[in-house]
């Protein structure tokens, strides 16, 4: 009788996921403590499909939903948080924190030129869009350093063409830019009306700091350091130098 019982508690252990049919708590609370340790190594989001693979049988979405949601309360009022963004789920230091884990990496955040913040900022609230439509609202030319710095941050992707003569690409904000963000969708970054930036789609000037404002307030990551950057004093509607338009 004895080796049947460790025998059964054996196989329940080995497949917590056919325990949690049940409505055994302790079960329910291994799952949570399971997702929880996944969470915490991944190093980056997980979605939740890919975390119902976790078991074997593999869990109901919904039942994994629920368990998040759990956790996300378990960790409420720590300096660590469990957030949802747009590639998943995430573990992150609170607001209050971001300044003492900044000690963590001394080297500097990069800052992005003006042209740079600015292209980013019309990508995000008019996508998709071709540097055709970026220059009718800039109403200066857009130069391929400038898309190219964006695309090498993996904030923004060609997700198309424009079926027009020559075939412009359509770039696109991407779920990293998201996730640097914090948000879990485009329907998530501040209205434009909330950031008295109601001249950004203005054409042909799109005056630089209304497209600065949107992504600085959006997230400091976002931030810029006009006396740090050559040619920050240059009115946005010039054409930039060409090292304002590269990466820093």
């Amino acid at each position: 009788m004895s080796i049947m019982n460790e025998e059964t508690e054996d196989a329940s252990a080995a497949s917590p996921a056919a325990a949690a049919e049940g409505p055994d708590s302790g079960a329910l609370e291994e799952l949570k403590r399971i997702l929880e340790a996944a969470l915490l190594v991944a190093g980056e989001p997980l979605p939740v499909a890919q975390l119902s693979q976790l078991f074997d049988p593999p869990l109901e979405v919904d039942t994994v939903r629920k368990l998040l949601d759990a956790l996300r309360d378990d960790w409420s009022g720590r300096k660590v948080e469990l957030v949802q963004v747009a590639s998943g789920w995430r573990f992150q230091g609170v607001t209050a924190v971001q300044a003492y884990l900044a000690r963590l990496s001394p080297e500097r955040p990069p800052r992005y030129s003006r042209a740079v913040m600015e292209t980013l900022a019309i990508i995000a609230y008019q996508q998709p869009v071709t540097r055709g439509d970026i220059e009718a609202i800039r109403g200066v030319a857009v130069s391929t350093n400038v898309v190219k710095t964006l695309e090498d941050r993996q904030w923004v992707e060609a997700v198309g063409h424009r079926e027009t003569p020559g075939r412009p690409a359509l770039y696109a904000t991407t779920k990293a830019f998201l996730d640097d963000l914090g948000l879990r969708s485009l329907a998530e970054l501040p209205p434009l009306a909330e950031l008295d930036s109601s001249h950004l789609l203005e054409m042909p000037d799109a005056p630089t700091k209304a497209a600065e404002a949107a992504l600085a307030l959006a997230s400091p990551l976002l931030g810029t350091d006009s006396a740090a950057e050559p040619g920050a004093e240059r009115d946005s509607r010039e054409p930039p130098a060409p090292e304002a338009q590269t990466l820093h």
